[in-house]
């Protein structure tokens, strides 16, 4: 099985990103059908929402083609959904002018800002709030009843650059067991780690005993309910995180401020179309959309900081 892919790693591909970019930042890069990059004035032919995956990756593309198809009447620009394979993926993708909506969570937010300047737009409401947790799910019957019984086991995680499945959760494993570092946390504390995709497949991966723990969203046994319904007695949760604010809807710097206050008041208008909501809980769960600044992620931020600081980056 895949080695666990360490902090360290992830974080120096962040930068490697951000070198990348820099053809963007000049204005050469997502010149193609997009326009060229004029610092916030840009006028394009066709804007790409960009989605991972967190749930059913076979379905995301034809759930959201409606979605696509509305907001093309509503911006009078054609609209295209893609689905990328991971966080990093779409973050590079914005980097380059390949998409310019991105959903994307609190940690891939603020990645894509440092590096892109990507400006926050939106967040998801669930279940009338903002904010979430992550949860430690085990088996059952595993005898793990605590965050101190996960130490020599293998740990599934959905996605490197996850809020829930990896920032808030290592972060918080770090500070509770005095573990100085990222390289540490992943070789003295855990035995193994596994990027499974998707918070659904780390969930899965110990349903059928591949991993002895997963970190997800909080909760996503709930979502698998119908493929396994004996998800919920099967594994059970034996911690969460500190709260994570919701996952957001950015956009590139590049798109001109006309463009940018027309996607925020159509995707706003969503919350008065049943359709489009429907489409939303179906993708992430969302039960509603909320405006949303920079400062409100703050946290993912500072909490992101600790963590390049234990590495020395």
């Amino acid at each position: 099985m895949k080695k666990f892919l360490s902090l360290l790693f992830v974080m120096v591909l962040a930068f490697a990103l951000a070198a990348c970019g820099t053809e963007s930042s000049n204005g050469n890069a997502g010149s193609g059908d997009n326009g060229t990059d004029n610092g916030g004035s840009e006028t394009p032919e066709k804007l790409v929402m960009g989605f991972v995956p967190s749930q059913d990756s076979d379905t995301i593309a034809d759930t959201v083609e409606p979605l696509a198809e509305r907001l093309s009447e509503e911006l009078g620009v054609e609209v295209e959904g893609q689905v990328m394979t991971n966080y990093t993926a779409l973050i590079e993708a914005m980097g380059a002018g390949q998409v310019q909506i991105g959903f994307i969570p609190a940690f891939a937010y603020i990645l894509a800002n440092e590096q892109y300047d990507v400006e926050v737009q939106l967040k998801s409401v669930r279940h009338g709030s903002g904010f979430y947790k992550a949860q430690y799910v085990v088996a059952a019957d595993s005898g793990i009843d605590s965050l101190a019984d996960l130490e020599g086991k293998i740990w599934a995680y959905p996605d490197a650059a996850s809020t829930s499945g990896f920032l808030f959760p290592a972060a918080q494993l770090m500070g509770e067991f005095d573990i100085d570092s990222a390289e540490a946390l992943q070789t003295e504390f855990f035995a193994q780690g596994l990027s499974t995709g998707g918070h659904d497949n780390a969930a899965i991966a110990v349903y059928e005993g591949d991993a002895d723990v997963a970190t997800t969203f909080t909760d996503v046994r709930e979502t698998l309910l119908e493929e396994y319904p004996d998800m919920m007695e099967k594994l059970k949760v034996i911690g969460t995180t500190d709260d994570i604010p919701n996952d957001t809807i950015s956009v590139v710097k590049e798109l001109d401020e006309d463009m940018k206050n027309k996607i925020k008041e159509a995707f706003l208008s969503f919350n008065e179309d049943e359709e489009m909501i429907q489409i939303m809980k179906d993708v992430y769960s969302w039960d509603a959309i909320d405006e949303a600044t920079d400062e409100e992620y703050q946290v993912v931020r500072d909490t992101y900081q600790k963590l390049k600081d234990s590495i020395e980056l």
